[in-house]
């Protein structure tokens, strides 16, 4: 509870469980009271059911009460001792944060001779080790599969990237794998549509994305793709380069192979030129570590089938 806005909710929290925990012993109390001095009667409460059924108005057992008296007296040794109030964190000083932390310590402490034995090897070396890559599958199936799936082949029509080939955006080298799990990569096409003079505006993109279509092969409109052959020169090229082949140095994608992140199809390649795209790998250093990214990315590199490109 370290991350209130103001010191009101603070407060707010202190009355409102110091208040629920005295109203039971009030209440209690108040029941004693009420039954002080009395056996067990033919008071009743007023309710009668079925016309004759009636609830007698009769005091609880002491051995019951006392428990009811013990969880309160619970209550308060247990705010006191472990965080309950607001931003006190009770004598013990204890968090779930921290907890973890000290769980983390003692795993990493135990498994940190074997990270580091293979931290000391090669990438090329770790990724040929069968039990290296059951570790670096685990980690894999960890923290990657959300994006990557659980073979590595990614989501096409949600952009992330198939890592069981050899196309690589931002290159498929031991260095650049580790580069890029470490600080991670952000990607972004540029949206057009909002820019007419640029590519013409829709029908312009059109033209454009049936030269693209051409560069790879698929079918295409030739009329249009000699249209867009020449905005593809003007605008694109600073990225993708004049022949289409990408700019590896900046994230710039081949668009002469078949290997497509969002789509390959007219309707795809118009909407991320009118729109733009934005692709973001996050930076993995704080939370895993040298010694796992070290391992992490010899299992990427051994789906890929050694990092080798096209």
């Amino acid at each position: 509870m370290s991350d209130f806005v103001n010191e009101f909710w603070n407060w707010y929290v202190i009355v409102i469980v110091l208040a629920s925990i005295l109203a039971c012993a009030v209440f209690l109390w108040s029941q004693s009271i009420h039954h002080r001095g009395k056996a067990e009667t033919t008071d009743t409460t007023g309710h009668v059911w079925d016309e004759d059924l009636e609830e007698f108005n009769n005091p609880l057992p002491k051995w019951w009460s006392w428990l009811f008296y013990l969880t309160v007296v619970f209550a308060l040794v247990y705010g006191i001792l472990y965080p309950t109030f607001g931003r006190f964190q009770g004598l013990f000083a204890w968090s779930s944060a921290g907890e973890y932390k000290k769980e983390v310590e003692t795993v990493d402490a135990q498994v940190k001779p074997l990270f580091d034995k293979y931290l000391k090897m090669d990438l090329q070396a770790v990724a040929a080790d069968r039990e290296a890559m059951e570790m670096g599958g685990r980690l894999f199936q960890t923290y990657c599969i959300q994006c990557h799936g659980t073979t590595g082949q990614g989501a096409m029509d949600k952009g992330f990237p198939n890592l069981t080939d050899k196309d690589w955006q931002w290159g498929g080298e031991p260095a650049q794998i580790v580069e890029t799990i470490t600080n991670g990569r952000m990607g972004m096409m540029p949206p057009y549509g909002g820019n007419p003079d640029a590519i013409g505006g829709e029908a312009g993109a059109r033209e454009v994305a049936n030269y693209v279509r051409s560069l790879s092969g698929l079918t295409h409109d030739s009329a249009l793709a000699a249209k867009g052959k020449t905005k593809f020169e003007t605008v694109c090229f600073a990225c993708h380069g004049q022949d289409g082949k990408g700019m590896q140095a900046v994230g710039a994608p081949n668009l002469t192979d078949k290997v497509w992140l969002y789509g390959s199809s007219e309707a795809k390649i118009v909407e991320g030129i009118t729109k733009g795209r934005v692709n973001q790998m996050p930076a993995w250093k704080e939370f895993l570590g040298e010694a796992k990214i070290h391992l992490l990315s010899a299992y990427v590199l051994n789906l890929s089938g050694g990092g080798e490109k096209k």
